[in-house]
């Protein structure tokens, strides 16, 4: 059962290792080409939440959160291969912040070809967070293997 568990994380983790590899190889100076998709995607979505939510989100350089995506991937995906949690949520939080960005099947409308298209992959992305969420789940609810602790001896007087 064990050996099935680790090959079902190596393959799961697999997604993402190898999304983080090859956007490090394609990462050059300015970001690369994840950096050159994500601007727009996130020019939209922070006025779709300033418009809605009231609040401005803050500018940053691009590269930096395409490199932390980068590492994100790479270090959870390692982790979680090892079983641990902490890779989960490395994992959880690259795709909760990332998602709603980078699939905004939201702005199109339905009859387009993109709707489908973005919308495919946004519910992908969310079977990948359920999945992670269920282990993170299952690691939690594990009982923690108990000391059992010794009996006072009782003395003789």
């Amino acid at each position: 059962m064990a050996l099935v568990s680790f090959i079902g994380r190596v393959l799961f983790a697999s997604v993402f290792i190898l999304s983080a590899w090859q956007e490090f190889n394609e990462f050059g100076v300015d970001g690369g080409k994840a950096a050159k998709e994500l601007r727009p995607k996130l020019d939209v979505f922070s006025k779709t939440v300033s418009s809605h939510a009231g609040f401005q989100v803050p500018e940053f350089d691009i590269k930096y959160a395409v490199a932390a995506a980068i590492a994100f991937k790479g270090v959870g995906g390692i982790l979680f291969t090892f079983g641990s949690t902490i890779g989960a949520y490395l994992l959880v939080l690259h795709q909760v912040i990332l998602t709603p960005v980078l699939y905004d099947f939201y702005n199109y409308d339905t009859e387009k070809e993109e709707f489908g298209l973005l919308f495919a992959k946004f519910s992908q992305n969310l079977a990948l967070l359920g999945a992670l969420l269920f282990f993170i789940d299952m690691k939690n609810s594990i009982p923690r293997r108990q000391l059992k602790k010794k009996t006072p001896k009782t003395k003789t007087v």
